[in-house]
């Protein structure tokens, strides 16, 4: 079952740009992706260059059990592509004079630093060198509403690892220790000072870290597609739940459209400004951008990777084995620390390039693995390609 939605939405009529095809390559493959090669049942892709909105397009099904389609105003769960959104909070915090890379997050946060997490920076939380990346195994999905109960399981989470000597991924850690950090500065809850400082002057109304309640209708369904293991297939009915979708999980569970988040990169582009809203110092967005750890060996992901404080950065292509794309190649097959961004477990990538002047959001609703028994990692091989497609059309 397959839908024609081939539409763009309003913000693109008449717009030129991406080349001499004026993206008509880079539809055709977004569409193809859906009613041909049924790699997912859903996608929304956006794509700024120049500071103009040149794509904005959705396609197939936001739920296949319904027929509902993916339409202009169609939210999706962001897994970890949320998490630039919440260190550009923090980063926020750090242009205002309220804290420093090298203050220790028990300075702002007493009672943090326990179980070796003392030394713990707020550069290292933004770099994913605490050396604390597991989640809790007391913190259930059940917990994720319960603000009071995960800053417990932060405080009490043990080091596994002395701090500021190893990249290690910390999937969830990161954004509650930033929500956590932003509330001890500021005052405000993570929610409101995502709103008020970042998306409400960006004009990204359609973003949220904490879903309310009477816009879950407008949330795409996760669909698990045909290579997800037992784990993955929890982890789609885990996003999928409601309660989740409304829980504060500020490195795992945004959900926004491609369109909010397509804009929130080419802000970045323009030096933390976009149509007279400036959330960012020009000198922030490139301390997130440059290089802060470099072709480090990352425990948890296992692979290298290149990172800037709050963003993947590009320039690195194979993972441990040398064998397989890595995660960083969702930005494209050929890239340069020039392109900054993030993906989303099994599903999306964001991402922009500073020598290109685009910023492209890419967000499908099936859910893939890494590929088994050593196949094809389809999930970053669908973003690669429609990143690829990018990239051509610009050059």
């Amino acid at each position: 079952m397959t839908t024609t939605n081939t539409s763009a939405s309003t913000g693109t009529e008449g717009a030129t740009g991406l080349g001499a095809d004026g993206g008509k390559a880079v539809r055709a493959l977004f569409h193809r992706q859906v009613l041909a090669d049924r790699l997912h049942p859903g996608a929304a892709l956006a794509v700024y260059e120049q500071g103009r909105l040149v794509i904005d397009e959705q396609v197939g099904f936001a739920d296949t059990t319904t027929g509902r389609p993916v339409e202009a105003d169609t939210m999706f769960v962001l897994f970890s592509s949320t998490k630039p959104l919440a260190s550009m909070s923090v980063l926020r915090l750090l242009e205002q004079g309220k804290l420093a890379l090298d203050t220790p997050v028990e300075d702002l946060w007493p009672g943090f630093g326990q179980n070796g997490k003392a030394a713990v920076t707020v550069g290292h939380v933004l770099t994913h060198r605490s050396g604390f990346p597991a989640t809790p195994a007391t913190l259930r999905w059940q917990d994720y509403g319960d603000w009071d109960k995960v800053v417990t399981a932060m405080e009490g989470a043990a080091a596994q690892y002395e701090p500021g000597t190893v990249s290690a991924y910390h999937a969830l850690n990161h954004g509650w220790v930033c929500g956590e950090i932003v509330r001890r500065v500021d005052g405000r809850d993570f929610p409101q000072f995502l709103r008020e400082e970042i998306t409400g002057p960006l004009g990204m109304d359609d973003t949220y870290v904490g879903l309310p309640a009477e816009l879950e209708p407008r949330v795409s369904k996760l669909h698990a597609m045909e290579d997800v293991d037992v784990a993955g297939g929890g982890t789609v009915r885990t996003f999928n739940r409601p309660e989740v979708h409304q829980a504060v999980v500020p490195a795992g569970c945004g959900i926004a459209t491609a369109r909010d988040m397509a804009r929130f990169y080419a802000c970045m582009l323009n030096g933390g400004e976009l149509d007279g809203a400036r959330i960012l110092q020009p000198e922030t967005v490139e301390l997130a951008t440059a290089i802060a750890v470099d072709d480090d060996f990352d425990r948890t992901l296992q692979m290298n990777m290149r990172r800037g404080t709050g963003f993947n950065l590009g320039g690195l292509s194979t993972g441990a084995s040398g064998a397989d794309l890595s995660g960083a190649a969702r930005m494209g097959r050929s890239t340069t620390a020039s392109s900054f961004g993030h993906g989303g477990a099994g599903t999306s990538i964001c991402w922009a390039d500073k020598d290109l002047d685009v910023a492209v959001v890419f967000i499908p609703n099936g859910y893939r693995s890494s590929g088994l028994a050593g196949g094809p990692n389809l999930m970053v091989q669908r973003c690669a390609d429609i990143s690829d497609a990018v990239r051509a059309a610009c050059q």
